[in-house]
């Protein structure tokens, strides 16, 4: 489609600023068709080869959204040039040189989090449906794009974190490998047997099925409080989760106080003795009122 023939028929036809409206036309003929088929044959090409390559899903989206956004600006750059408003390149690189500086301080902060993106995408610290922790906060990533990531907290909330945030401090990622430890102390009064009670804690773990048996489980006595011992167990997990890291701990340590009180093993809590006495001084220079 060219825009003076375009431009000659409006003319004819009696239409005030035929060449203008002639060129408005073209440009959005020009870039609908250039989307559709860009939309319609590139993207599923590029999606096959990012699969091809066994990329994960929050891996392909934002892929997928460069790719989309290079078809635009492509289907601008054709539009613009069979409408005959020039070189859409250079038109561009005027415009971009007058508008560097103001852009470069309003986005600064897009700009770090595009990058702190990258370096997820690229080092895989966590993924979609990997429960993390970070800054006191934790929950399972629910989805990741290239400026933040969203994460469900335990409590069903929402958050939608800044991915800078995420790559400028620590993150803990308690189910990025196939096996979790657990470290629970358990404390017994001085007068208990140590043996007996560390015996009970390594039964209790050995039955309980959600528990591994290679590695073993263990216990180390670790502290000498001011009230009691504490002996320290730990566990392996398999396959860990959120949900299967609270359970298997909270059905572990109920059977080891059930097995404590069944066995007269005591589990003291603190406490305090406050004693002393009051003593006052200088009473006898209290004057006492006179007898009328």
């Amino acid at each position: 489609m060219q825009v003076q023939p375009l431009a000659d028929l409006l003319n004819g036809l009696g239409v005030p600023a035929a060449g203008s409206i002639a060129s408005a036309v073209v440009f959005v003929v020009v870039f609908a068709l250039v989307y559709v088929l860009g939309k319609a044959i590139v993207l599923p090409i590029v999606d096959r080869s990012l699969k091809s390559r066994d990329l994960d899903t929050h891996a392909r989206r934002p892929l997928k959204k460069v790719v989309s956004i290079g078809i635009v600006f492509v289907a601008i750059s054709v539009a613009f040039g069979m409408a005959e408003y020039g070189n859409f390149l250079q038109s561009l690189a005027t415009i971009a040189a007058a508008a560097t500086l103001a852009i470069g301080f309003a986005m600064q902060d897009v700009i770090k989090n595009f990058v702190a993106g990258v370096f997820i995408y690229t080092d895989k610290p966590f993924r979609i449906g990997d429960w993390i922790e970070w800054d006191g906060n934790s929950g399972v990533v629910e989805d990741i794009s290239l400026r933040v990531t969203r994460v469900r907290t335990f409590d069903n909330e929402l958050l939608t974190v800044p991915n800078s945030n995420l790559t400028d401090g620590v993150i803990k990622n308690p189910v990025a490998k196939d096996q979790l430890r657990l470290k629970f102390v358990f404390g017994i009064d001085y007068d208990d047997d140590i043996d007996e009670a560390t015996e009970i804690i390594l039964d209790e773990a050995r039955a309980h099925p959600g528990i591994m048996d290679d590695p073993e489980p263990s216990v180390r006595l670790v502290e000498l409080g001011d009230s009691s011992v504490g002996l320290q167990s730990r566990i392996w997990i398999e396959n860990p989760s959120r949900s299967d890291f609270v359970k298997t701990r909270a059905e572990y340590v109920k059977s080891v106080k059930q097995r404590f009180d069944a066995e007269d093993i005591n589990m003291p809590y603190p406490n305090r003795t406050i004693g002393g006495g009051l003593e006052m001084t200088g009473l006898d220079s209290v004057v006492e009122p006179a007898d009328d």
